[in-house]
């Protein structure tokens, strides 16, 4: 059994499903580029009809601090998540400057990927363990993308984390098996259309990844 991150929404529809499902992180996405991105006021308006006890999570890529501070000044954030190539030193900066906990997203193809989640969770409140996007990707996540979960078998780190990376109501549960993930993340895998969330979709997956 695992809690369930649903990132990438836009929609009080979508909110509304994955609060009534049993979502315990809620994800918004500011990053321009991205078919899920939102803008700090819409963001704004989701995160203030969420209950306390649900995190309320940022995605932010390689951000400045004016950005995050533009951010933060208009919506609740309870999470800032650092899913660029933000180096440790970064993390660490953004937790002190801005007060709040960081949650760093690791990209993983291979073995020689898996020291990263080491170093960085040094520095960072959580870590996001996520398949590495390719090279030419535009999308640092949110491309559908797995990669080998059995690297993960048995590993232990200094921070509580999160499987995120081509999850879907189909395969969440074997994921969740595979690696003893205390919590997932999906995007693309709760969607219709790529940027579009599905209320079926939503709860199918959280259903299987409570079990």
């Amino acid at each position: 059994m695992a809690q369930v991150k649903i990132c990438g929404l836009r929609e009080q529809a979508h909110v509304t499903v994955a609060l009534d499902a049993g979502a315990r992180y809620l994800g918004f996405v500011f990053f321009p580029k991205s078919p899920r991105a939102v803008s700090a006021a819409q963001a704004a308006e989701l995160a203030s009809r969420i209950p306390a006890g649900i995190a309320r999570v940022g995605l932010f890529v390689n951000p400045d601090d004016a950005l995050l501070q533009a951010v933060l000044s208009e919506v609740p954030l309870d999470l800032i998540q650092l899913h660029g190539d933000e180096s440790p030193q970064r993390v660490a900066e953004v937790k002190s400057r801005f007060g709040l906990p960081v949650m760093k997203a690791v990209g993983i193809a291979t073995p020689d990927d898996m020291p990263a989640l080491t170093d960085y969770g040094l520095v960072a409140d959580m870590l996001l363990v996520d398949a590495k996007p390719a090279a030419d990707a535009i999308l640092p996540g949110g491309n559908g993308l797995a990669f080998d979960w059995r690297l993960l078998a048995g590993r232990r780190w200094l921070k509580p984390w999160m499987l995120a990376g081509g999850l879907t109501p189909g395969n969440v549960a074997e994921a969740v098996r595979l690696t003893n993930a205390p919590c997932v993340d999906v995007s693309s895998g709760v969607e219709s259309a790529r940027g579009q969330k599905d209320a079926g979709l939503i709860r199918d997956f959280i259903a299987a990844a409570e079990g």
